[in-house]
């Protein structure tokens, strides 16, 4: 299967989040994810969306089947132009939240996938990339 052509989402609302998941889930299908790893990859973006409207005030996610080798996966690029964040290793950890949440959101999506990488600074916005391998 070659790589597909990136699809891309704006997420501004909650009916954004719910698109969102049913974007990746349906990638992941087509990719041949089994359920479990697609629940995983599901899981990820749905928390990685709902924190881009609720600290970032909106942005976008870039969706795209990728390959690395034999390897197949998906990976998932969320963007807003937001607030950043102020300390990323602290942001990352369990309990910590800047809101009103559990403090398991960036960590929790970290776990779920097998490659994460965070890029923000305060004023210069938030962009997560996530993928997940088959």
């Amino acid at each position: 299967m070659a790589a597909g052509t990136p699809e891309t989402l704006d997420i501004r609302t909650s009916a954004d989040v719910v698109a969102v998941r049913q974007a990746t889930r349906a990638l992941a299908e087509r990719v041949g994810f089994s359920l479990v790893d697609l629940t995983k990859l599901v899981t990820a973006a749905s928390e990685l969306a709902r924190n881009t409207i609720d600290y970032g005030g909106g942005g976008s996610v870039q969706l795209e089947a990728v390959e690395n080798g034999v390897r197949r996966g998906v990976r998932l690029v969320f963007e807003d132009q937001g607030p950043g964040i102020q300390d990323v290793t602290l942001a990352l950890k369990d309990g910590y939240t800047s809101g009103n949440g559990l403090g398991l959101g960036l960590g929790g999506a970290r776990r779920l996938v097998n490659d994460f990488t965070i890029e923000s600074a305060p004023g210069a916005g938030t962009k997560v990339m996530i993928a997940r391998w088959k």
